[in-house]
Order: structure tokens, then C-alpha cells, then sequence
């Protein structure tokens, strides 16, 4: 039976879903994650650069509610930080500038919604 290895097949929505590259494990690099199955090497995953996975968060943001990011309401920008900061977009550099610019905000706004959030954690 040819074709891909049933990891390779197995694997591959979540290495689609977070932007990441299947390559062969001899081409792996010191950053890539090998993967074996049955004490063979058969694959490596190249993840991606943390900025890139920022972009296709907000891509993906944008095709679940429909439209761009800009146009949501103010709640709605709100739910998105919320989420986007559960999921760590704030640490990646530029996170804040990327996100306001998504969504048609200045970045005092972005740490307004963060502000905000974060004092209601604390009551």
C-alpha cells in the first residue's frame, strides 16, 4: 500500500490547523519535532513562527464570525481579546499592534478590552 504512513495521515488536521509543515525526518532541524511510530522515525512537524500562528488565529476568528474582524461590535471586539488572550496572542511580539489593526482599533483599546477584563477576574 503506498501513500502517506497512517501517522502522516493521522497528524495531519492538527498540522494543517496550527500552520505547521510536514517534512522528512532527515530534513528536520533543531526546532522541528520528529515523529515515530514503532521505534521508526517517520516524519518531522516544522512549527510555525509564533507571529504566523497569530495571523491565522485572526483568520480563523474572522471565518466564525462570518466577517471581518473590523466590523464586529464593541462586545464582540471584547469576546475576541478575551479569547485571543487565552490563547496567548499577547505574548508573540507585536501582539497588540496586530490585534488592534485586525480589529480596526487603536492598541490603547486592545489594553482598554485587557483592562477591563482583567479587573473583572480580580472581583
Amino acid at each position: 500500500m503506498g501513500g502517506p504512513h497512517a501517522l502522516a495521515r493521522a497528524v495531519r488536521p492538527l498540522v494543517d490547523a496550527i500552520g505547521a509543515e510536514l517534512v522528512a525526518p532527515e530534513a528536520a532541524g533543531p526546532d522541528d519535532v520528529v515523529l515515530a511510530w514503532e521505534g521508526e522515525e517517520i516524519l518531522a512537524v516544522r512549527l510555525p513562527q509564533l507571529s504566523d500562528s497569530l495571523d491565522r488565529i485572526l483568520a480563523g476568528l474572522e471565518r466564525t464570525h462570518g466577517r471581518p474582524l473590523a466590523e464586529l461590535g464593541r462586545k464582540e471586539k471584547q469576546q475576541v481579546v478575551r479569547a485571543l488572550e487565552a490563547r496567548g496572542a499577547f505574548s508573540v511580539r507585536h501582539g497588540v499592534e496586530t490585534v488592534a489593526g485586525a480589529l480596526g482599533v487603536s492598541r490603547f483599546t486592545v489594553y482598554n478590552y485587557l483592562n477591563r477584563e482583567n479587573a473583572a477576574k480580580g472581583d
